[in-house]
């Protein structure tokens, strides 16, 4: 399919064709993904947080070899060997870094004092101007739709979007519970100039998440996620057996320590990685529930934006008097 470069401040900042990103998910955003994605005319991420130093290296040097086109590297500011990232991605000269989970000031000056590009994932207002402050160049807002790391605040992309918006006048890029073309298409209506997609890439066929983990995200229905871990760190977990555990732990009221002693090590892993689906750590979005079959991640972004175009026409043919 023939796509038509798409020149907002998003494309242009990133040097893209469409505003189209895919998160950087543990355990499933890999080299393969995010060459893929980038290669199909989005920006790929490599989402180092399940990753060693040594192994985030060898990511970003083989995705290089896969890919000519812009991608970056997300990188969650809770990450024990945070400082090797940092340097990982300054010496492999990576242009573009989305972080997360932590407090922006720490390291965005001392990015774009390397002419990195930084974009920080947001949960609210508050927390995006803090971004912005920072010198961020662009934020994620992420509703609580999302999987993976999320707001305790549990404030929904369909209000979070505006209201961040609003408050900033950096770019603003959507997340949690986008997964179709005409989700996208209601995100740039509400103020955003461009999406970020992860449960939808979890379910692609370069994914580097379990084949079983896959299957079970497509079948996955409305209800069957929760957010959970609030005390720890908010995650939204598929329903499954390590969830009930620690869903009656948190009903009775346990402590952050209690619930970390369940969680205990290599959990996500164990689910998303290995596909034990009853013993490990599933995190994904809601909008499972929208995501039935398994696609490369080119047919993904090209359904995306057929339907996103489509839904632009749509939408000018209803509001014609």
């Amino acid at each position: 399919m023939q796509k038509q470069t798409y020149q907002n401040n998003i494309s242009k900042l990133f040097g893209i064709e469409l505003p189209i990103i895919q998160g950087g998910m543990i355990w499933a955003s890999g080299w393969r993904l995010a060459a893929a994605v980038s290669n199909a005319g989005g920006l790929g991420l490599i989402g180092s947080g399940s990753m060693y130093p040594e192994v985030l290296r060898e990511h970003i040097q083989k995705c290089k070899s896969a890919t000519n086109r812009p991608f970056g590297v997300n990188i969650p500011l809770l990450y024990p060997n945070i400082e090797e990232h940092i340097q990982t991605v300054i010496d492999e000269k990576i242009p573009i870094v989305f972080t997360s989970a932590g407090n922006p000031k720490t390291y965005t000056s001392f990015l774009k004092q390397h002419a990195v590009i930084v974009v920080h994932v947001v949960s609210s207002s508050k927390f995006a101007l803090k971004a912005q402050e920072a010198g961020c160049d662009a934020v994620v807002a992420e509703g609580f739709e999302a999987g993976g790391h999320n707001g305790k605040e549990e404030t929904t992309t369909m209000v979070l979007i505006p209201a961040v918006c609003d408050a900033v006048n950096i770019p603003v890029i959507a997340a949690g519970g986008i997964a179709t073309g005409k989700q996208m298409l209601a995100a740039m209506v509400l103020g955003a100039s461009g999406v970020q997609i992860g449960s939808r890439f979890v379910a692609s066929a370069e994914a580097s998440s379990h084949i079983d983990f896959k299957n079970l995200v497509i079948q996955t229905k409305e209800g069957e996620t929760e957010l959970s871990l609030k005390k720890v760190t908010p995650v939204r977990l598929i329903k499954n057996k390590f969830y009930q555990q620690i869903h009656q732990a948190e009903q009775q009221g346990a402590s952050k320590e209690e619930l970390e002693k369940i969680l205990g090590r290599g959990r996500a892993k164990k689910g998303m990685f290995e596909g034990d689906l009853e013993e490990g750590e599933l995190e994904i979005g809601q909008a499972s529930c929208l995501i039935k079959t398994i696609m490369p991640a080119k047919e993904i972004i090209d359904e995306i934006w057929t339907e996103y175009k489509e839904g632009i026409q749509k939408l000018t043919l209803n509001l014609e008097p």
